[in-house]
């Protein structure tokens, strides 16, 4: 058993499909998977309703966001909608895909994480803590990459406020 478990496990590792140390080819997977259903989840808003949309800045913390939202987005949601939802599939599918394409989709990932905190203090309640789990599987994942060089650029980006994160 312990020889199936291995032998499996090597032809998996190639795609990304088992957990390495600590577990980062699984949580990229995840990650991926994730917004990948969550892009789908945006296509069904779109085909049910977009005006389903038409609340969501309301409780933005800076007024120019929830009067962009409104001039920008609600002008034409359905196109808007669909852009949102190609977008995190896109992001998913790089994360999916593995290699240099997922150093794209982790910032993309991140980056959507913080912009979507903009939109008031209920997506914090989501967004800290998804990002307390994203950041670290990012670095994880990025150190892990084949062909990851450990230069002085690369150390120092690993450190924040004189505090090692790897």
């Amino acid at each position: 058993m312990k020889n199936v478990a291995a032998k499996l496990s090597l032809e998996l590792a190639p795609h990304g499909l088992v957990a390495g140390p600590k577990g980062k080819g699984l949580r990229r997977q995840f990650v991926g998977g994730f917004f990948l259903f969550t892009g789908g989840i945006h296509m069904g808003i779109v085909a049910a309703g977009p005006e389903f949309y038409a609340p969501f800045a309301d409780g933005a913390l800076f007024t120019p966001v929830r009067e962009a939202w409104g001039r920008i987005f609600m002008a034409a949601p359905a196109p808007w909608g669909l852009a949102l939802s190609a977008g995190e599939a896109a992001l998913g599918v790089m994360l999916l895909r593995g290699g240099a394409r997922a150093k794209a989709g982790w910032a993309g990932v991140l980056a959507f994480h913080l912009a979507l905190m903009l939109f008031g203090w209920g997506f914090w309640a989501w967004s800290i803590p998804a990002l307390a789990f994203l950041v670290p599987a990012a670095l994880a994942d990025w150190r892990s990459a084949p062909g990851a060089e450990r230069n002085s650029s690369t150390q120092a980006a690993g450190r924040l406020g004189g505090l090692r994160l790897d």
